[in-house]
């Protein structure tokens, strides 16, 4: 059996997933699919749009056929530390032959040509980077420009191409993880089709009254299929509106950019009326720092919460405003709108500065959790039960007897994390199980 592995937040799965699992199967052959998950927080540092078993559900009906968590303390960190703890739960497996991966060049050669560059990172890199970080270039603009600049260079050729999108970036990183693995798995990367990441879906009409001729025109893109990020700020607007939207325009708006499988799930589990969006956390946030402050518990025990982010923070600590207004207070020049976000989401979450790694050794994901499967991967699971190196868990009122004393750490930090998120649901008017009694999503 081959088996091919995908790293995805699906927030939410659109066409363009739909349309990546279909190229997975054609190129490679893959006899089923892994998709090791973001759970209910994704990596920019925010709440997933739709929960965790929401989404996991809308990738099996569209031809994934195992579906493992990424723990949230892995979804919600950088770039590097994301991609080195997803490929390193796939390689624990012990099953995984392929990594695909969406890439906007397509280029494997040129991407791992960067993986290399930043392996080794050679003087002119580093002297690249030094300078434009003394521009004013955030780090993660500065590597991707530097990058882009010495692979030109390099390669005599003024069309080199570009290893700067998001999805490259993150194609960069898996490609170095595997290498610092010496994993088996061989990398595939796949060309994005369809809209930028950061492409909005129209604009313009977010100003207009909804109406039928006003959802014709947010359904419309010019490059296909639209991005997640796309769909999320339509959605917000369509839910946002100072005039009324009825469930019929937000449902019709997410059917033109949602396969019809993923969209029948989606209202399977009751979640397209209850969508979340980063405000949504502004309440808890905010007295999240008052008990710090009033407990005395420095802000810079948390992730990605530097000395520096921490006195901004403790300066503006009563000055309340939304999470997304707290992003604004605190960025600056050197820290990115998402580097902040993730701080802030940490501070919330209780997750602190080095939890993902002991004494600085390589990332280790404790156990893999079972969100959801198709029954025909029955076969595919017994072959990991047999060759993982990981506990597997399904029922998690009895998970923590099979895990050791990080692993416990780990399993309770995603649990009242998912548990936070289960109650932003609850006050949008929509009850779900909690993780106790929740069950596996499970498909014909």
């Amino acid at each position: 059996m081959k088996t091919a592995a995908v790293i995805a937040e699906y927030n939410p799965f659109h066409n363009g997933h739909f349309y990546q699992l279909r190229e997975i199967r054609r190129q490679t052959g893959a006899d089923a699919i892994v998709a090791v998950m973001s759970g209910d927080y994704v990596q920019r540092g925010e709440a997933a749009v739709f929960d965790k078993y929401t989404r996991t559900r809308m990738a099996l009906s569209c031809g994934v056929d195992l579906v493992l968590e990424l723990p949230v303390a892995l979804a919600t960190s950088s770039a590097e530390d994301f991609a080195a703890g997803a490929v390193s739960l796939l390689d624990d497996l012990g099953v995984i032959d392929l990594l695909c991966f969406g890439s906007e060049s397509g280029d494997l050669n040129a991407l791992k040509h960067s993986a290399d560059l930043l392996s080794e990172e050679p003087e002119e890199l580093s002297a690249q980077l030094r300078e434009l970080l003394r521009q004013g270039m955030t780090y993660p603009a500065a590597r991707s420009a530097a990058l882009s600049h010495l692979s030109g260079e390099m390669s005599h050729e003024q069309d080199a191409p570009r290893s700067n999108g998001p999805n490259d970036i993150l194609a960069i990183a898996y490609l170095n993880a595997l290498t610092k693995l010496d994993s088996h798995m061989e990398p595939c990367a796949i060309r994005r089709c369809g809209q930028g990441y950061h492409d909005p879906i129209d604009p313009k009409t977010m100003q207009e009254p909804v109406s039928d001729s006003s959802l014709r025109k947010l359904q419309q893109t010019e490059k296909g299929y639209a991005s997640a990020s796309g769909i999320r700020a339509g959605l917000e607007a369509l839910t946002h509106s100072a005039l009324p939207v009825s469930s019929d325009q937000t449902e019709r708006f997410l059917q033109a950019h949602i396969p019809e499988a993923a969209m029948t799930s989606l209202k399977m589990e009751g979640a397209a009326s209850s969508p979340i969006f980063a405000d949504d956390l502004s309440v808890l946030l905010n007295a999240r720092i008052l008990e710090l402050l009033h407990e005395g518990i420095s802000f810079d025990r948390f992730a990605d919460m530097s000395p520096d982010l921490a006195d901004r923070l403790k300066r503006h600590a009563l000055t309340f405003e939304s999470f997304s207004g707290r992003i604004r207070q605190l960025k600056t020049r050197q820290y990115t709108y998402t580097r902040v976000s993730r701080a802030l989401l940490h501070l919330l979450l209780g997750i602190p500065s080095g939890f993902i790694r002991d004494k600085g050794e390589t990332i280790h994901v404790p156990y893999a959790r079972i969100l959801g499967l198709r029954r025909s991967a029955a076969p595919l699971l017994s072959e990991i039960r047999r060759r993982s190196s990981l506990p597997l868990l399904t029922r998690i009122a009895e998970a923590e007897r099979s895990l050791d004393d990080v692993g416990v750490a780990w399993l309770r930090q995603e649990l009242f994390a998912s548990h936070l998120y289960q109650s932003l649901v609850f006050q949008k008017g929509r009850a779900m199980k909690n993780e106790y009694t929740r069950s596996v999503v499970v498909l014909p």
